[in-house]
């Protein structure tokens, strides 16, 4: 099989990082996810993925799948046929992981990313494609055409933009969505001035002071706070480094949160 070709900008090339996170968790002998899709991407991209991240680079990615995983199966489970909505989809397998047969998917990003997405993967009546940016109104449209009501999932995102272009693409979602429900990562800023965190652009310490965006927060765990279920699958030397993570991020580390989206 012809291997793809990536050319992606220095921001979009993050994306290597979870998927090869993804690729990688599934071959373990006991992983905490599976996803045989991610596999067949990572192996029909032309990049060699064993140089994207570092052992706790790659950890992350698969423990804040696996809790965005959870929150979207719950709204499924209480909306079968509404529809998720990923911005900044990157090479993301949600769908695969997760799709009911009856909810609507539509996936955003950036016109290169995206058209790499089309390369590896069918778009149908059920799953859209649409390019753009997060900080413009321009992919409303796309999820406008869509059944109601939506899940919203920013992962690694919005944490790459300012604190204006943050709140642009939350702005849109407030004023053509209310009443949805949004999931994002946020980083704290003791974290976002480490070394490590180059591409970081906007911190945020609190969630819950994203009410003054129209964000209700109704849940919010460090990244390393894994559903009991969840838990359940590590390793004891994970399930270890995992706790000492949590304790250690509680101030101003890494935070998965949910939120209800108010109108004004």
């Amino acid at each position: 099989m012809e291997r793809r070709r990536v050319e992606l900008g220095r921001v979009q090339e993050t994306l290597l990082i979870p998927l090869r996170a993804r690729a990688d968790e599934t071959r373990r002998r006991r992983p905490l996810t599976r996803d045989p899709r991610s596999v067949e991407v990572a192996d029909a991209l032309d990049r060699d993925l064993t140089r994207v991240g570092g052992r706790l680079r790659l950890l992350g990615p698969v423990f804040r799948g696996v809790v965005l995983d959870e929150w979207v199966r719950e709204f499924l489970e209480e909306h079968p046929s509404g529809t998720v909505v990923e911005i900044g989809v990157g090479l993301n397998t949600r769908y695969e992981r997760l799709d009911n047969g009856a909810a609507t998917w539509v996936e955003i990003d950036l016109p290169d990313v995206i058209a790499l997405r089309r390369e590896l993967f069918a778009e149908h009546d059920r799953r859209r494609m649409a390019a753009g940016s997060a900080t413009e109104p321009d992919w409303a449209a796309a999820v406008a055409a869509a059944p109601g009501p939506y899940v919203f999932v920013f992962e690694a995102v919005l944490i790459y933009l300012s604190e204006d272009g943050a709140r642009s693409a939350v702005d849109v979602i407030r004023d053509r969505f209310p009443g949805s429900v949004l999931l994002m990562d946020t980083v704290g800023s003791a974290e976002a001035r480490r070394p490590r965190a180059v591409n970081v652009g906007w911190s945020c310490d609190d969630p819950g002071e994203l009410a003054a965006w129209g964000l209700r927060l109704r849940d919010s765990r460090t990244l390393w706070d894994l559903p009991p279920q969840a838990r359940a699958r590590l390793t004891p030397g994970r399930r270890l480094l995992s706790a000492l993570l949590d304790r250690a991020s509680r101030g101003a580390g890494t935070r998965l949160s949910r939120f209800d989206v108010d109108g004004w």
